[in-house]
């Protein structure tokens, strides 16, 4: 008999397949950069897609030089601001927080998230950090930035996002600095990107709640004469009978979607100012209309719409050249079927 030999069904490379914690993605790595100080991060929300005519202008394409139809995700990215600066440590078991400055006025709406610092000695902590970057005990600057949904209509929340964007380029006196000078300002998506750069996408994907081994890990529906009872959607067996336990490699039911996952180099199309340019007529399936300062990202970019996307400088962009795109035409057809 043949020997039968396939590759197995479903990656094993995010395993175990756990609901992520929070709704905000967290990123454990960040792209070198030695300019000039930057924050290295943005966020915005996810409103839906659309399509684009551009210039190919991808050296040895087949349509190089010519128009092609691209289909575009659109994020609202209005400003972020700066609630704090956050200063740390390192030893041989990880960084640790060391202090952190606040700024002196925050937007009401921070406070259904967060118990607003009172009372704080602002100026003592900025020279408790600056006492530890002269000692040599800060490796790393972080900015406390809070996304402003309550200037959005189509996300029916007011709670703000928190999350820490890290402040990189020059030394770690720099890089604080910088961080100072934006306490308690905006920051906008044209401070991190430009038109044509790639960046890094996290969000986290739409949930679909407990489902089979045939939609989680997209194993083969049995036959008819291999199932017994009826049972068709399930797995053959639980794996051999030495080890005497069920391996974590067979595919069982359990949790789907609602997963971190990050899609690296994504193509920046577009930054604009005024939504009335790419909204279509009767506005985004399940969103609404977009009116502040959006972005255009090349392709799909997970999770649902109204989901919080963050956003990062590409951190291995490889040989991917960064080129403001030209772009002919935005559809601004109606999504309503």
């Amino acid at each position: 008999m043949p020997k039968i030999n396939r590759p197995r069904r479903g990656s094993l490379a995010y395993s175990p397949r756990k609901r992520a914690k929070s709704q905000v993605p967290r990123y454990g790595a960040w792209p070198e950069y030695a300019g000039t100080p930057m924050m290295q991060g943005f966020a915005g929300y996810k409103v839906g897609m659309t399509h684009i005519v551009m210039v190919d202008d991808h050296k040895n394409s087949p349509n190089e030089g010519r128009d092609v139809m691209v289909p575009v995700t659109v994020i609202e990215v209005p400003p972020m601001k700066i609630a704090g600066v956050r200063a740390y440590t390192s030893d041989t078991y990880g960084k640790h927080a060391l202090t952190e400055a606040w700024a002196d006025s925050f937007d009401d709406e921070l406070g259904r998230l967060i118990t607003v610092p009172k009372n704080h000695d602002r100026e003592a902590a900025v020279n408790a950090i600056r006492s530890a970057i002269e000692a040599d005990r800060v490796a790393e600057v972080y900015a406390l930035a809070y996304t402003r949904p309550s200037e959005l209509t189509g996300v029916p929340k007011k709670t703000p996002d928190l999350m820490e964007m890290r402040v990189s380029g020059g030394s770690i006196a720099d890089q604080f600095a910088y961080a100072e000078a934006l306490l308690g300002k905006e920051v906008s998506i044209s401070d991190l990107v430009a038109n044509g750069a790639y960046v890094d996408i996290t969000a986290i994907t739409t949930g679909k709640g407990t489902q089979g081994p045939v939609k989680r890990w997209g194993i083969q529906v049995r036959k008819r004469k291999h199932s017994r009872g009826g049972k068709k959607r399930h797995i053959g067996n639980l794996g051999p009978w030495t080890p005497h336990h069920v391996r974590w490699q067979v595919p069982q039911m359990g949790q789907c979607g609602y997963h971190q996952r990050t899609e690296f180099n994504k193509r920046v199309l577009k930054i604009g100012t005024d939504g009335n340019e790419i909204t279509p007529a009767g506005g985004f399936l399940h969103y609404g209309l977009v009116r502040g300062p959006y972005v255009l990202i090349k392709g799909s970019v997970p999770g649902p719409t109204k989901r919080l996307v963050r956003m990062r400088p590409a951190i291995r962009q490889g040989e991917h050249e960064a080129r403001a795109p030209a772009i002919n035409f935005v559809s601004v057809q109606s999504k309503q079927g």
